[in-house]
């Protein structure tokens, strides 16, 4: 066991503040990280001001980690001292429901063991993330960053990446098709970037017009403004694929005719109630909503060769530790593009 230094929240209203925590000796199966950049994902605010009711404190969020091995358990030999590695937003599973055996640990039927904030047998209690210097994480769970991709702008895609890649990569995107991302934001720029990547004709919809020329930038071939209704109304039954990524409740209602017949609405960002869902659009076009969570490692791995392939990262914001109380005031008021990633150097 040893101690080492990281922000952590020790209440739903106090700042994040420096705290030393203990991490468990390395076992034979484990992996030790000593951690360069941490993205700044909008679960980490949720998180830390229990927002959903189930904050665990002293909390020390962060589940976008890239770092360099340290110490390696006598079992964990694939990887080597020096490696650039990255952990996601878990840490464990049980490895034997059938989600698990399927390689979608994001759906273990018996809970993951996210990357914070979760019960765990290790040293406080509760799983610590990657607002610190250094991580223990069993190998099956620690990723490998391709050669050439920028670490500071890889970290968001442990959680942004992964969680635009997998729906787009479930629900076959490919050239020929035509796919919406709605709302641009972290995930939905790299919803842009990944869509784009994958050859599909690709239109941002958002509500603000002055998002267009970025949204271009990005890799957007065209931009539809949703709160102009000729504009929607023109674009009905185009779409073969929308992925939503607005963070809070709002009415699915007015995306779904742009759906084809037989198309789909995956929604990851909004997580609780929606309010009514008008089903005549799904009735009168087979159309469909669904929802996504993370990918599972393998799917994780994939995404990360992938944008490794195509020199893929997130628009990022590099700030010092110090400085993340500020960050999330501008998170919430959407005032970053597209994603903060902590220097880790900065935490001593």
């Amino acid at each position: 066991m040893s101690t080492t230094p990281s922000y952590a929240a020790h209440s739903s209203q106090s700042p994040l503040a420096h705290h030393l925590i203990s991490r468990r000796s390395v076992g034979a199966k484990d992996v030790q990280i000593a951690i360069e950049y941490c993205g700044v994902c909008h679960t980490d605010i949720h998180h830390s001001r229990n927002d959903w009711g189930r904050a665990n404190y002293p909390m020390v969020p962060g589940h976008e980690i890239v770092g360099k091995v340290t110490a390696l358990g006598a079992n964990a030999g694939h990887l080597k001292i020096g490696q650039q590695v990255a952990v996601g937003c878990f840490v464990n599973a049980c490895r034997t429901c059938s989600s698990c055996q399927a390689d979608m640990e994001q759906y273990c039927l018996n809970g993951f063991t996210a990357t914070y904030n979760s019960p765990t047998k290790d040293p406080g209690g509760f799983t610590y993330g990657g607002y610190s210097k250094n991580i223990v994480v069993d190998q099956h769970f620690v990723l490998k960053i391709p050669d050439g991709l920028d670490p500071a702008g890889a970290a968001p895609l442990l959680c942004a990446g992964i969680t635009t890649y997998s729906p787009l990569m479930h629900w076959g995107v490919k050239p020929g098709m035509t796919v919406g991302v709605i709302g641009l934001g972290g995930l939905g720029h790299m919803g842009v970037k990944l869509s784009h990547a994958m050859g599909a004709k690709t239109v941002m919809i958002t509500s603000s017009a002055n998002k267009a020329a970025d949204a271009k930038r990005l890799g957007a071939d065209a931009v539809l403004i949703s709160s102009d209704a000729a504009a929607m109304q023109a674009m009905a039954n185009q779409f073969d694929f929308l992925l939503n990524t607005i963070p809070v409740a709002h009415d699915f209602n007015q995306y779904m005719p742009l759906l084809k017949v037989d198309g789909t609405m995956c929604i990851v960002g909004a997580i609780g109630p929606t309010g009514e869902l008008n089903s005549g659009p799904l009735i009168f076009g087979r159309r469909s909503v669904a929802g996504s969570l993370v990918g599972g490692i393998k799917e994780t791995q994939d995404m990360l060769d992938f944008c490794g392939k195509h020199n893929i990262t997130s628009d990022i914001e590099l700030i010092k530790i110090i400085e993340i109380n500020q960050a999330y005031e501008r998170m919430i008021k959407s005032d970053v593009k597209y994603r903060f990633v902590i220097d880790m150097s900065s935490l001593s």
